[in-house]
């Protein structure tokens, strides 16, 4: 091992095979190889001496990953996790062995699914005809034009459209919610009225997506419903780190 640590990309069930072919972050790729204790594992390459978060390598821990749940649950970890040795780590599969693998008991044969709702694209004219203080800002715009008039009537279409996207993404999570085994709200995005992840049985994520689909169409002219998935299982792990120095990880 170098001394950069090890970057760490998941835990898993003890034996579990890593994906033929599948490389780590950095350039060239890094070796891939498991630290065991007991009955879980975490998947590991040494760090690079310089961590950035390039495409290539966000892909190759989120492809890691996605391999890895093709052969058995798996506790992700956020780009970026970095053990400062082996001997730390070990000590946390140890610590955390027991919630570790209740962890993964829950996450086997599931998948997580983003659903994002944002304000509908297009849809100014419909939000004029149907809010009455969007039309009254507008006209009093038009009669006494200024900066002021133009940020409170700027304020108002907006507030109206994100309220709107707002309601028909509750609308659309509420018919979800029955085909995941759970939900977790996910951090605010700019822009965006409602990020909710699902946790969704492997075997439904077709039926759910298509479900989202079907509400995302009859849905259209209040909002814009983006679906993202199958994904790792990141909001479904709870505070599952493994010890880490910090480490800076910038674009490029």
């Amino acid at each position: 091992m170098n001394g950069d640590g090890l970057y760490v990309y998941a835990v898993v069930r003890e034996g579990t095979a890593l994906p033929d072919g599948a490389g780590g972050v950095g350039d060239p790729p890094a070796t891939l190889r498991t630290v065991g204790a007991g009955k879980v594992a975490a998947v590991v390459s040494n760090a690079p001496a310089r961590l950035r978060a390039r495409r290539r390598d966000l892909l190759a821990h989120q492809d890691l990953l996605m391999g890895l749940a093709e052969r058995g649950p798996v506790l992700p970890m956020r780009f970026g996790m970095v053990a400062p040795d082996e001997d730390a780590l070990l000590a946390q599969l140890t610590a955390a062995e027991t919630s570790h693998l209740a962890t993964l008991k829950n996450l086997d044969g599931h998948v997580e699914v983003n659903v994002k709702a944002l304000p509908a694209p297009d849809s100014l004219a419909r939000v004029v005809i149907e809010d009455a203080t969007v039309r009254r800002l507008r006209d009093e715009a038009r009669r006494r034009p200024g900066y002021e008039a133009s940020v409170r009537l700027g304020e108002a279409v907006a507030s109206a459209l994100a309220r709107r996207a707002s309601e028909a993404g509750r609308e659309v999570l509420r018919e979800l919610a029955p085909l995941a085994r759970a939900a977790a709200t996910g951090p605010d995005v700019q822009g965006c009225a409602i990020n909710t992840s699902f946790l969704v049985p492997r075997t439904h994520s077709d039926r759910f997506r298509r479900t989202t689909e079907r509400l995302a169409e009859a849905r259209r002219s209040h909002v814009d419903i983006r679906f993202a998935g199958p994904l790792p299982c990141y909001s479904f792990v709870g505070d599952s780190g493994v010890p880490s120095r910090p480490t800076a990880v910038a674009g490029g």
